[in-house]
């Protein structure tokens, strides 16, 4: 004779702790209804400032109406994961050393989607065992989901000014993941806002693309620039970069509630590679090969060599004057493609405008 289901409450209790087991410092419940953050997309749709990421708008209102994008959902189970390394946390030193680049945090360990998604597959398989077949489904980051609604319709924390889930007690470095389920289970309370009226992370913005208060525009972010733009970065941006060259921390790193911050105990968020503070023109002369063997298993390999040494070539622009950094520029100032060559051209020209003896003035 089989046992007895378990009850709605008892059965969310054990998937929370289930998933603490599994990694996951909090998991929260929410239902579908996101009415209100659909109009927020739709105004941030309309307004352009999705940029080259055309597919924010192509999925409609999938992204914010889950049982479009899986029939029969009810329940979303949303799961922050945190991966601040330890030691990692002096970002404003790193970015006062020109010529080292800055990598984005989350990006200097084993790419997070597959560390998410496996834990999250497990997690799934442990609720069946105890309730048999049910509806369900895995997201991280890989679909059309309001990751950041849902998380705090969940409880897991509010959206910030900057835009990114904030945790009173833990802060923002942390991943997101989804369950979406036909599982009927009781609600969570959701996050209530407390930025007050903290505006560090707009302010501190290198390139002012936190427009107003939980705002962003994609074309001007430095995260969006270096990652999901495909082309040229737009000239006017590139000295505001510094020696960013895969995404910008700025504004969680200012934030007052990322002194609650606990570093990551997964060793999958590791640094990797000595990305953590990589000397620029190292980096530079990877040849494509050690560019995809190093980057092998890390987020960083999804934007390809030509677009990595693209980025590179602005920081070594904004770099202070030398001749090292000059015949770094020169080696690849024939390199055969037109965007790398393009930025390299740029770079030598600040250099030039950079170096006191030119008589330029950097533009």
């Amino acid at each position: 004779m089989s046992s007895p289901l378990p009850q709605p409450e008892e059965l969310a209790s054990r998937i929370k702790a289930w998933g603490r087991e599994l990694g996951f410092q909090k998991l929260g419940i929410t239902d579908t209804d996101l009415a209100d953050h659909e109009a927020h997309l739709e105004r941030w749709l309309a307004e352009g400032h999705h940029g080259e990421m055309e597919w924010m708008a192509r999925h409609g209102t999938r992204r914010s109406r889950p049982a479009e994008l899986v029939p029969g959902t009810v329940r979303v189970i949303t799961a922050r994961m945190d991966y601040l390394p330890a030691g990692e946390d002096e970002i404003f030193g790193l970015l006062e050393q020109p010529e080292t680049g800055f990598v984005s945090r989350y990006a200097l360990g084993r790419d997070y989607h597959k560390v998410l998604r496996r834990r999250l597959q497990s997690l799934a398989t442990r609720i069946e065992q105890d309730v048999g077949a049910f509806g369900y489904r895995v997201f991280v980051d890989s679909a059309p989901v309001l990751e950041k609604a849902l998380a705090e319709k969940a409880g897991l924390g509010w959206i910030g000014k900057h835009s990114n889930v904030l945790d009173r007690g833990a802060g923002s470095w942390f991943f997101l993941g989804e369950i979406y389920t036909d599982l009927p289970l009781p609600l969570d309370e959701p996050a209530t806002n407390h930025c007050g009226e903290c505006r560090r992370c707009i302010d501190v913005c290198p390139t002012g693309a936190i427009v107003a208060p939980y705002q962003v525009d994609a074309r001007r972010c430095i995260s969006y620039l270096t990652i999901e733009l495909h082309g040229a970065i737009p000239e006017d941006l590139r000295p505001q970069m510094g020696n960013r060259i895969y995404g910008c921390d700025d504004c969680q790193a200012v934030c007052p509630w990322n002194r609650f911050a606990v570093p990551t105990g997964e060793d999958d968020f590791a640094p990797r590679n000595g990305l953590e503070a990589p000397e620029l023109r190292a980096l530079f002369a990877w040849e494509e090969d050690e560019f995809l063997r190093r980057t092998e298993g890390s987020p960083i390999r999804r934007i390809g060599h030509q677009r990595w040494l693209r980025n590179i070539a602005v920081a070594l622009g904004n770099a202070p004057p030398s001749p090292e950094t000059r015949a770094a520029l020169q080696a690849r100032a024939t390199h055969p493609s037109e965007l790398v060559r393009e930025h390299v051209a740029w770079a030598l020209a600040r250099q030039e405008a950079l170096d006191p003896s030119s008589g330029m003035s950097p533009q």
